[in-house]
């Protein structure tokens, strides 16, 4: 996975690492007065420390030692907190969570470009992308809670090695 921040052209930038993501969340949490409970930062750590989108069950699975189970439904409550202050992105085709290592507006779009091949996501933002999305919700008179987009497809990575697409 690649987080992505918002660039003019709509081109994807630099990945954020497992500290950064992690450095974020307390500063974050800390200028919110939030908590930042261990559970919360386990979860983050551990979806930040995967290369592709990571359920709730092996979130808790990962999280769940010798002796010591790690409830799904705590999981879910660790990612609803995650989610909200966007520090990780709920990918809805796969059910699954990435993490994000870079603030967003609350009206800035997300486009995530969902590998088939290798399960690998990049995310970004792209300002003409928004600009049409705004103006075509707001021409219906919607109103929407979410501006998160997913584009299947194959990577250029998994697009060199297999050759021309469909072969």
């Amino acid at each position: 996975m690649h987080d992505h921040a918002a660039e003019p052209s709509g081109a994807p930038c630099g990945h954020a690492d497992h500290e950064s993501v992690l450095d974020r969340a307390e500063r974050l949490c800390r200028e919110r007065d939030l908590q930042f409970t261990r559970l919360r930062r386990d979860v983050l750590g551990a979806v930040a420390g995967q290369a592709k989108p990571m359920g709730a069950y092996d979130i808790a699975e990962r999280l769940s030692g010798s002796g010591k189970r790690v409830a799904a439904v705590s999981v879910y409550r660790a990612l609803d907190f995650l989610t909200e202050h966007g520090l990780v992105h709920r990918i809805a085709s796969r059910n699954a969570f990435v993490s994000c290592g870079h603030d967003h507006g609350e009206r800035d779009g997300l486009l995530f470009l969902i590998c088939r091949s290798c399960g690998g996501i990049d995310e970004m933002t792209s300002p003409a992308i928004e600009s049409q999305l705004h103006h075509a919700v707001a021409e219906a008179g919607f109103t929407p809670t979410s501006r998160i987009i997913e584009v299947e497809g194959e990577c250029g990575a998994c697009r060199e090695r297999g050759g021309p697409p469909g072969h």
